[in-house]
């Protein structure tokens, strides 16, 4: 099953003519799901030809570079007759202010929209293979990241053992052992272990949003697949990171160290290091060897299962 993330904006702030304000797309099997929506989110989505069916829009906290595209693709939506209900997650204490990025005009969209608060462990999002959580960082106004996390999924079925050591034919049997059912086959009970491996991990994708490093990030990130973490400076402006409440590449680096992350993504850069990014990369790099990538704008990731054959693979479109 394919898990796809589409970076379409990773500036800080402000815009850059090569970087959008935040907006990260993920799709799993077909379901989308939009992580913050900075300004011109909908035209980085035609773009790149990422789709517009989006189910739900995750809201990290509500600083502009991260909502001002909100009203502009509900108003798209509306102009294109949706009827699909659209659910927008947003920290606690947030709702009035997301009615009014909504319907600036006064207005509200033709199709339902309902709006969620949510805090720190809440499940937002829970399906039959995967869950979405809000997970705890630590910013200069309420906020809250997002991990998605997919469930185990069954163990190897060996049917050569089923076939040569016990007799069984594919069918009925071949299912009922896949569920963790025992069967009887020529007198013997047949148990799902027997013929059934260990459940094999899922898939996780972590995004913090802004945030200063943080225990709870560092937890919720444990063995994920990718991390996608707030690397708005590097070293030069440590006392800005501070006080601004964000983090350097090389924080994010050391996150990504000690949560046993497989991959780390840095984004949310300053318009300070246009035409220098690789100072950033460089950085993480000496904390996080040779999983650490700079985020572009139009960048795609093909996320694998944890014990598949292919490799993490990125492109980058346009």
């Amino acid at each position: 099953m394919t898990m796809r993330v589409t970076f379409l904006g990773t500036s800080g702030a402000v815009p850059t003519t090569e970087r959008n304000p935040t907006a990260i797309l993920v799709e799993r099997e077909g379901d989308r799901l939009l992580f913050d929506c900075g300004e011109g989110t909908q035209r980085q989505m035609m773009r790149f030809e990422t789709g517009f069916d989006v189910g739900h829009i995750f809201l990290s906290h509500l600083h502009g570079d991260h909502v001002l595209g909100l009203a502009g693709l509900l108003q798209t939506w509306d102009f294109n007759e949706r009827d699909r209900p659209l659910a927008v997650h947003a920290p606690a204490g947030t709702r009035s202010r997301v009615q009014q990025l909504i319907a600036p005009t006064g207005e509200q969209p033709s199709y339902p929209v309902r709006i969620r608060q949510v805090e720190a462990g809440d499940t937002i999002v829970d399906r039959e293979e995967y869950e979405v959580r809000a997970i705890g960082v630590d910013h200069r106004t309420t906020a809250v990241g997002y991990a998605l996390v997919e469930d185990d999924r069954k163990g190897r079925f060996d049917r050569e053992k089923a076939e040569e050591e016990f007799g069984l034919s594919p069918g009925p049997e071949y299912s009922k052992l896949h569920r963790g059912e025992a069967v009887e086959h020529d007198g013997r009970t047949i148990e799902p272990e027997e013929v059934v491996g260990p459940p094999r991990p899922g898939r996780t994708f972590v995004y913090t949003g802004d945030t200063r490093p943080a225990e709870s990030v560092i937890e919720a990130a444990e063995g994920a697949d990718l991390l996608v973490h707030d690397a708005t400076f590097g070293d030069d402006h440590h006392d800005r990171a501070q006080k601004t409440a964000h983090s350097t590449a090389r924080e994010a680096a050391t996150v990504a160290r000690d949560a046993g992350a497989k991959r780390l993504a840095l984004t949310h850069l300053s318009t300070r290091y246009t035409g220098r990014d690789w100072q950033l990369e460089d950085q993480a790099e000496e904390v996080f060897d040779g999983r650490v990538f700079m985020a572009d704008d139009g960048m795609r990731v093909d996320i694998p299962y944890p014990d598949a054959d292919r490799a993490f693979s990125m492109e980058r479109l346009d």
